[in-house]
């Protein structure tokens, strides 16, 4: 099935999408939120289960035409945000083009640090930035969204866990994170809020694209108006979601509602090109001795969206637009009065 969330408040109105994202229901006596949903979801996928089938089959009361733009992310705020870096040569490229060694762990012991998730991005929300010279750029991911992860779970009772799975873009301010990694603390202000795909869809609306573990569809990136690649999720993800989610249980048990992403998704073939703007850039600096590719300049458009073997959008399409941040007194100067 899949879920949105209507703007509606902080944390909106949950609804159940027609497969095809022409038209949605509200659902509010089975939940009034995704978050309240998943905190009960053995009792609330069932009921929410029937609504979906119900909408496809054009017979649920309430059902009303969709426009994406109407939807907040499908959880505006989460109670975790945790990011992988499951496609391991991504770093290693990365790392290549600045002469740094990769340690051998890294094919071996996940990386995953733990981000800002009091605020999501909407799928059409523009991205606001302070300047240019901060280096913006995208990161094109999957994520799984839990239910709860018991303290020391294994792969197998991980995979049990996911409830939902959702497209983000991982917006990174590229020129501030040096700086902040060589304090040895992580990143932060590097980091600002990321963007969920206007659906969240559950495994089995994957087909056979989910294989219990990954989502072996080609993600594809545009930017400017220009594809940047079409990488596939499930090619060359050394650690698949259960894996991951096992390693950030180890000690501590995982709330539902928990967002668990990838990482910028990679492949090794150079055809299937880049998921983000640092991969592209490091690529023509190892191949041509140069970077051609700029970063995000303000009025640049960029699109995420992964379609299914038949062509059609199965999360919906994140499609965002750099704008010059401006701080609150500013746009309130802007609004009418009254």
């Amino acid at each position: 099935m899949k879920l949105g969330t209507l703007r509606n408040g902080r944390d909106g109105t949950l609804v159940v999408v027609h497969r095809d994202l022409s038209c949605a229901a509200p659902v509010q006596a089975i939940a009034p939120t995704l978050q309240a949903a998943l905190d009960d979801w053995d009792r609330c996928r069932p009921a929410l289960q029937t609504a979906y089938e119900s909408l496809c089959r054009g017979t649920l009361v309430g059902a009303r035409p969709l426009d994406t733009r109407a939807l907040a992310a499908p959880l505006p705020r989460a109670y975790q945000w945790a990011d992988a870096s499951a496609y391991v040569r991504h770093v290693e490229l990365v790392r290549r083009a600045r002469g740094a060694d990769m340690p051998d762990s890294f094919w071996t012991d996940p990386l995953l640090y733990q981000g800002g998730s009091d605020h999501f991005l909407a799928a059409n929300d523009d991205i606001e930035a302070a300047s240019e010279e901060q280096g913006i750029d995208l990161e094109a991911e999957i994520a799984v969204i839990t239910r709860d992860v018991p303290r020391g779970a294994s792969r197998d009772q991980a995979s049990g866990c996911i409830a939902l799975l959702v497209l983000v873009n991982d917006v990174s301010l590229r020129n501030l994170i040096p700086n902040e990694l060589a304090k040895g603390f992580g990143f932060f202000q590097s980091k600002p809020a990321s963007a969920l795909s206007p659906v969240a869809v559950t495994p089995d609306e994957l087909g056979q694209a989910w294989d219990g573990s990954r989502v072996h569809r080609p993600l594809e990136v545009w930017v400017r108006g220009e594809q940047l690649g079409a990488p596939d999720a499930g090619r060359d993800m050394t650690f698949g979601f259960p894996e991951l989610l096992a390693h950030a249980a180890l000690t501590r048990a995982l709330g539902a509602g928990t967002i668990l992403g990838s990482g910028t998704v990679s492949n090794a073939d150079p055809a299937a090109g880049s998921a983000c703007l640092a991969e592209r850039r490091t690529l023509e600096l190892l191949e041509h001795g140069k970077v051609e590719t700029p970063f995000l300049h303000f009025g640049d458009q960029i699109r995420i969206e992964m379609l299914d073997a038949q062509g059609r959008s199965i999360f919906g399409a994140i499609d965002q637009r750099v704008v010059p941040y401006r701080p609150a007194s500013a746009q309130d100067a802007d609004e009418p009065p009254g």
